[in-house]
């Protein structure tokens, strides 16, 4: 049973990992058929799989170290991100992936895989046990900057409000990689509504009005009870913080 440790030991594998343990892609293949045949192992998608527990027969790797394997480059990313620090409001069913090849969407074990745009493997956080996943400041950004596609404007906020600080100089690091100035408009107006619950100075801010586009922006669709914020050039809700008050459906933007 040496192999089967091995493979347990990596929780999820290919079909070239496998002809490594082995030696041989003929070996690889048998491996492959037998396991699947006596149920050590289960098809994720095509070429992963995943190791089952002798123990309980459920899958070994949990929904962010598949996430990290659909790809030799891929990483969990948005609101899966939140999930993994533990910084979500709410568990998602939808688990978020960021992959350069291009990927499809996939179920597996009662959830759902789902590939959203690549941006580069920047500010990726590679883990003991096998996870790659954005930074927390990676994450907030993508996360602002995809809101209205990806979980809404109000869970967004529900996440910033569970995070206990974030450093300034990756956000802005993050924010040039974008390079687009009205991402910097709504980090700005987002961020401020939580500067003090995340330490961030007025320093962050003036970098972001600095670089923020010249012109005028909305949040997102013009709503009607949107204001302009002079500061940010920017119409959205005059108070942040009581979108999250106004109840799942009023903000949820996708």
């Amino acid at each position: 049973m040496d192999l089967y440790k091995n493979l347990a030991a990596r929780r999820c594998f290919t079909h070239s990992d496998m002809a490594q343990l082995t030696g041989s892609e003929s070996a690889a293949i048998w491996n492959i058929k037998s396991y699947l045949k006596k149920g050590y192992i289960e098809r994720v998608r095509r070429d992963l799989y995943a190791v089952i527990s002798m123990e309980t027969e459920q899958p070994i790797p949990n929904r962010f170290q598949i996430a990290s394997h659909i790809t030799c480059d891929s990483f969990v990313s948005h609101h899966s991100s939140f999930e993994f620090y533990g910084y979500a409001n709410q568990v998602f069913y939808e688990i978020y992936f960021s992959a350069e090849k291009r990927t499809r969407p996939f179920d597996y074990d009662g959830l759902h895989y789902k590939p959203v745009l690549w941006r580069g493997n920047d500010n990726i956080i590679e883990t003991d046990n096998g996870v790659r996943v954005t930074s927390l400041e990676r994450t907030v950004i993508d996360s602002i900057a995809d809101f209205t596609k990806i979980g809404g404007l109000e869970e967004l906020l529900r996440c910033l409000a569970l995070i206990p600080s974030l450093d300034a100089s990756k956000l802005l690091e993050v924010l040039e990689t974008y390079g687009r100035g009205q991402l910097y408009q709504k980090a700005g107006y987002i961020l401020e509504a939580y500067k003090d619950d995340l330490s961030l100075t007025e320093t962050f801010f003036s970098e972001c009005m600095k670089r923020s586009s010249s012109s005028k922006t909305y949040l997102f669709d013009k709503q009607n009870d949107f204001v302009f914020h002079q500061k940010w050039l920017l119409y959205a809700p005059a108070e942040l913080k009581k979108v999250v008050d106004k109840g799942v459906n009023d903000y949820d933007a996708v």
